[in-house]
């Protein structure tokens, strides 16, 4: 199974120069804990809530002058959407990440996916502790 299959699509993405209280605010309203952040269609870096708090918020910076592309990581790893999803499940284990970005092979933002979208982490535990609970 493919990436494109289960990530999610058209994903809310920001610009390094946005500033860290309107990342947070647009966390807040989408209910998300990170955020691709882009130049045009090319991924740049990625932001996560902790990156806010502990690189931002924590020295005191001003979050309305404060651009997230001081404080993202641009280190981020990424697959692409036609990558089988086992080697996501693996990437994301190895790195201790819960979301990753996925790309076109033109390098664009496809979508991104969460390490409990994937059928290993979301699906089968949850049958195994149901089976498990009602033996037949």
């Amino acid at each position: 199974m493919q990436l494109r299959e289960i990530m999610t699509r058209d994903v809310e993405v920001i610009r390094p120069e946005t500033s860290v209280n309107e990342a947070a605010q647009k966390m807040r309203s989408l209910d998300l804990d990170a955020l691709p952040v882009c130049e045009g269609q090319r991924l740049v870096g990625m932001v996560t809530d902790r990156h806010i708090t502990i690189r931002a918020t924590a020295y005191g910076h001003d979050p309305n002058t404060a651009a997230v592309c001081n404080y993202m990581s641009s280190d981020f790893i990424c697959c692409f959407e036609d990558q089988d999803i086992k080697e996501a499940e693996q990437l994301m284990r190895q790195r201790g990440v819960r979301r990753l970005p996925v790309l076109t092979r033109e390098k664009q933002v496809a979508g991104i996916v969460a390490l409990n979208d994937l059928p290993s982490t979301a699906v089968v535990p949850r049958i195994v502790d149901a089976i498990r609970r009602n033996p037949v």
